[in-house]
């Protein structure tokens, strides 16, 4: 039936994240998607319109349930055990599987797409969004004087702390190393 789409678009999508994240963004081609989803090049074509609108779905998607899991974490009305939640909760979604994943925003990042407008501003998005849920669980700290910086000190310090966490794991590839440095900056961001 003509522009209906004849395939599971939910099972598809979580497909093209898996390979997405595997590969990269700039080593991942149409065939490397549609053999491991199933669906046929010309369907994701005519589905997505190629790889980078593929990619931004799949981002988007990527990206809600991220920062959701991110903002459940953050909630815990103890900063120390919120940060602790929320450094776990990264640290465990990208030393998952064998080899280990690393993260999705980051891996694009550094990809060379990234200079890609669209994709570029993905990234941005993510970013921002984890920047805004520091913000405003800091901002609760702040008035508290728990917080050794003020809340936008703090959550950019910890939005740039998780790209190095990254970069760190891509490199040791030692959780217990990613763990301790991550209690490091919870003493550094709250007061004793």
């Amino acid at each position: 039936m003509a522009g209906v789409r004849q395939f599971d678009e939910d099972r598809t999508l979580d497909l093209a994240l898996n390979v997405f994240w595997q590969k990269g963004l700039s080593a991942t081609s149409m065939q490397d998607l549609a053999q491991a989803t199933g669906v046929l090049r010309g369907s994701l074509y005519n589905a997505y319109q190629g790889k980078e609108q593929l990619f931004l779905k799949v981002f988007d998607r990527y990206r809600q349930r991220m920062t959701g899991h991110m903002a459940a974490a953050l909630a815990d009305p103890s900063i120390k055990v919120a940060l602790e939640g929320f450094f776990d909760f990264i640290i465990t979604s990208m030393t998952e599987g064998t080899p280990t994943r690393g993260c999705l925003t980051t891996k694009t990042a550094v990809d060379g797409i990234s200079e890609v407008e669209t994709i570029r501003t993905a990234l941005q998005g993510m970013l921002d969004d984890i920047e805004a849920l520091l913000q405003t669980r800091f901002v609760l700290e702040e008035q508290n004087a728990t917080l050794n910086l003020t809340a936008s000190e703090a959550s950019r310090l910890v939005s740039t702390f998780t790209r190095g966490v990254v970069v760190m794991e891509r490199v040791y590839q030692d959780e217990a190393r990613l763990r301790s440095t991550a209690a490091s900056m919870v003493k550094v961001l709250i007061r004793p």
